[in-house]
């Protein structure tokens, strides 16, 4: 089966976002402890997403997040994910995470996406109409600036004039690109532009498995193998019973699904049935890994035997839950889940 070349991985998805009138310093000052404890728990990743103005939740960004996580958790990989392309210009994108590169001496994965919210597409400048374009010469010209001396290359939005990236990546030819989305159009550009296609969150398993034949399909059309490293994202929590799980993580989990609902998540694929509104327990179904360690590990090994991911980031914290409660979830996925999952695919 696809991802059985690589052992399982486990990372954790650091979102970074807090209710208004929290104390975000304090905040960060436990996500850093965090940090330090999934280094010592043997976790392999760290994941920041990006995004802005994320009203009425604050926020903190991607790169400078990451950037002290390296000090924080140095053999751990860290990922952008994902990072908004079209937001940006490629000679800024390759000289800030080709130093994340240096800095963390050839950990970065560089996830990334073409992201749906009108209000950060429109405050840089750009369209739902241009992002896929975007995205596409932005991605092109960062792989050019990591691999050739220097670029000569007219976009759209930039112009390249014999420009050198002066801080090239460790990794060579070039660091792990994640492709970050779930329609069929994104599918099929992680398939030609990236190192592998990056599952979103939000696609019960039964989607979740045709997406993956046209991702298979996708890659046979470009003479392509199917992956070593197959990521995807999921929402996790563990306590000792399934009820106290529930208990701990429905409110939180329905505040940040709430959120995504009015940003317009869900909707983005003509054909979605736009299910994020929908009550815990219809949501959870198929979709997030959620209960005791059992019913953890059981997911998890379900969804490797249907789809083949080896590379699981976990987002175990949403606006309104104690960091200490993601810490004890961390523990017990490392104790008991962890090991279940690995001798049961």
């Amino acid at each position: 089966m696809q991802g059985k070349t690589m052992s399982m991985q486990f990372g954790i998805m650091m979102r970074g976002q807090f209710p208004q009138g929290d104390n975000v310093a304090d905040r960060f000052a436990e996500m850093m402890e965090q940090a330090r404890m999934a280094e010592t728990l043997g976790y392999h990743s760290i994941t920041k997403g990006a995004h802005y103005s994320t009203h009425p939740l604050q926020d903190l960004q991607q790169v400078p997040f990451l950037c002290r996580v390296a000090a924080e958790a140095p053999s751990l990989r860290l990922n952008t994910g994902v990072l908004l392309l079209p937001l940006h210009k490629p000679l800024d994108v390759a000289e800030q995470l080709g130093t994340l590169d240096i800095i963390t001496n050839g950990k970065l994965i560089f996830g990334c996406g073409v992201g749906y919210r009108d209000v950060e597409l429109a405050a840089f400048g750009t369209s739902k109409a241009e992002r896929a374009s975007r995205f596409e010469e932005n991605l092109t010209a960062i792989k050019r600036l990591w691999t050739e001396e220097t670029v000569t290359m007219k976009g759209s939005h930039f112009d390249l004039i014999d420009a050198g990236c002066s801080a090239k990546p460790v990794q060579k030819p070039l660091p792990p690109i994640w492709i970050g989305g779930s329609a069929d159009a994104v599918i099929r550009r992680a398939a030609r532009m990236g190192s592998c296609w990056y599952v979103g969150p939000n696609d019960r398993l039964e989607e979740l498995e045709s997406q993956v034949e046209t991702y298979k399909r996708a890659l046979d059309a470009e003479d392509k193998p199917f992956p070593d490293e197959f990521p995807l994202r999921r929402e996790v929590f563990c306590a000792p019973t399934r009820e106290e799980a529930y208990r701990l993580a429905e409110g939180p989990i329905m505040t940040k699904y709430k959120a995504y609902h009015a940003w317009g998540l869900g909707r983005s694929r003509p054909d979605s049935k736009d299910e994020l509104g929908q009550p815990f327990e219809e949501l959870l179904k198929d979709r997030f890994f959620i209960g005791s360690p059992d019913d953890v590990a059981e997911q998890i090994i379900k969804f490797n035997k249907r789809v083949g991911m080896n590379h699981i980031v976990m987002s175990m914290h949403w606006p309104g839950l104690e960091v200490a409660r993601s810490m004890e979830t961390m523990q017990l996925l490392a104790e008991e889940v962890f090991p279940r999952v690995q001798q049961g695919i």
